[in-house]
């Protein structure tokens, strides 16, 4: 199991690098010549590795040039990396702010100075653009699939883990709404833990716990593909992976996609937008709209959610 660990935290390390390796590419040559800094909570985490790799590519072959940085969730550094990128002189901030009330005042300034803010997942007052979801819904559709599986593979019955983390308030309400779609949808299931993962190591630290302590645990709900990986990563080495066994969680990273094609513990998991090219491209197109000077009719741009299962994975595993 160390190995798997190691093994794991090596993957996510040479994302991390990947990520910090594309920093202020510079190289490109016409189109348009933006400048945009982007700041995320965790690029340990393969989601937002995935996002932000193809965004600098996209952004890279408009003719432009990106640099992507991760805070570590810690807000203190978030605010110090939108004051070097004010300094630095960006068009385009695109913020995934770690404590939304904490970054207003840095994201003022940045406005004042003339540079374009993007929300992602927060309607910050300071901002152009908020790129939102509508956690409880996605919460909910995630136990909803889980509550079907529930009551088509296990007659109604099952304990079930929740992987949440409520450190951050719209994960919080993601979190809520898949309790709430488990009690609605599955009554007779029982919810016998609920604990903290963000990413692949926690999930497999977490859920190694709950399978010693609820070692019956049929279902896990996950609030994104870290955690979702992490407790496939637990289930695989625990032996718990029956046809009866279902993970479904959020985020749709190809490691969730390959673990579903493998006929492992993953069966769904939503994808916000769509691809990793689909995001980028929808980045581009706000980063677009507000280089232009284009009005912006609507500040909130909610993202659409799409289910992910063993019947449409390939229209997204590899992309």
């Amino acid at each position: 199991m160390k190995n798997k660990i190691i093994g794991l935290l090596v993957l996510l390390a040479g994302f991390a690098f990947v990520g910090c390796s594309s920093k202020s590419d510079d190289s490109a040559a016409g189109g348009s010549k933006v400048k945009i800094g982007m700041t995320v909570q965790d690029l340990s985490n393969p989601t937002w590795a995935g996002y932000c790799q193809a965004i600098a590519k996209e952004v890279k072959a408009q003719g432009g040039s990106m640099s992507f940085v991760s805070c570590e969730s810690n807000a203190g550094k978030q605010i110090t990396q939108i004051e070097n990128f004010i300094s630095s002189g960006v068009d385009v901030l695109i913020v995934h702010p770690a404590d939304p009330a904490g970054v207003e005042f840095a994201l003022k300034q940045a406005r004042a100075a003339g540079i374009k803010v993007i929300a992602w997942d927060d309607n910050l007052e300071n901002a152009d653009l908020a790129w939102l979801i509508d956690n409880h819904h996605l919460g909910y559709t995630i136990g909803e699939h889980a509550a079907k599986w529930i009551n088509e593979k296990l007659g109604g019955t099952a304990e079930v883990a929740i992987l949440n983390y409520p450190q951050l308030p719209i994960l919080l309400e993601r979190g809520n709404g898949i309790r709430d779609a488990i009690v609605k949808l599955a009554p007779k299931a029982k919810i016998v833990a609920e604990t903290s993962a963000i990413n692949p190591a926690e999930g497999i630290s977490k859920m190694e716990t709950v399978f010693q302590s609820h070692p019956n645990v049929k279902v896990v709900c996950s609030i994104g593909g870290g955690g979702s990986v992490g407790a496939n990563e637990a289930a695989k080495a625990a032996n718990k992976i029956t046809d009866d066994f279902g993970i479904f969680a959020a985020d749709a990273t190809q490691p969730e996609l390959s673990a579903m094609i493998n006929g492992e513990g993953v069966r769904m998991s939503v994808t916000v937008t769509g691809t990793n090219k689909d995001i980028a491209d929808a980045i581009w197109a706000m980063v677009t709209k507000l280089t232009s000077g284009e009005p912006i009719e609507q500040k909130e741009i909610y993202r659409k959610l799409i289910p992910v299962t063993k019947e449409n994975v390939t229209e997204y595993l590899g992309k």
